[in-house]
């Protein structure tokens, strides 16, 4: 499948940025790495970076205004878990002249809580990790137009949906 990167440019002259949250092991990494692959994007997991380099909130939200200052289309997963927080990102994206799409992948439960066992190669940290992450997230509101997309299909298959809604 064949896209011209043309189609990330955004409306009106804004950037993309391609902001991606859903359950734990959903297939949102998968998606992400692919996505930015096919439109050479950067990507950025917002979880890890926080943990890696020990940053608070404010401090990631000022990473996301640094490298909005790039007007590059922009892949972002993690820091998106709450309706608060993709406010937060989304404002922030707006502000720096993109236009931000939500993409909510969702997977059903028995799909991610065997991807998690596999990955923890433990039952019960994966029982326990899971219901941890669960707890912290919030499905897109109303108020929120997400596109929604599920992580059991090809990523063409999700591709076509995504681009299609933008």
């Amino acid at each position: 499948m064949c896209y011209n990167k043309s189609i990330m440019e955004g409306k009106k002259n804004k950037s993309r940025a391609i902001l991606v949250f859903g359950t734990p092991c959903s297939g949102k990494t998968t998606f992400c790495e692919s996505f930015a692959k096919r439109f050479h994007a950067p990507f950025y997991n917002l979880d890890d970076i926080m943990a890696k380099y020990d940053l608070t909130k404010k401090q990631v939200l000022g990473f996301v205004e640094e490298i909005a200052k790039t007007g590059q289309t922009l892949v972002f997963e993690g820091f998106l878990n709450t309706e608060k927080d993709r406010e937060k990102i989304n404002q922030i994206l707006k502000d720096a002249n993109y236009a931000p799409s939500l993409i909510w992948i969702q997977t059903d439960s028995n799909t991610t809580k065997q991807r998690m066992k596999m990955r923890l190669k433990s039952v019960s940290k994966a029982k326990t990790e899971y219901g941890a992450r669960m707890k912290l997230l919030e499905a897109p509101s109303d108020a929120e137009p997400a596109i929604v997309i599920s992580g059991r299909h090809t990523f063409d298959t999700q591709l076509k949906h995504v681009l299609t809604q933008l």
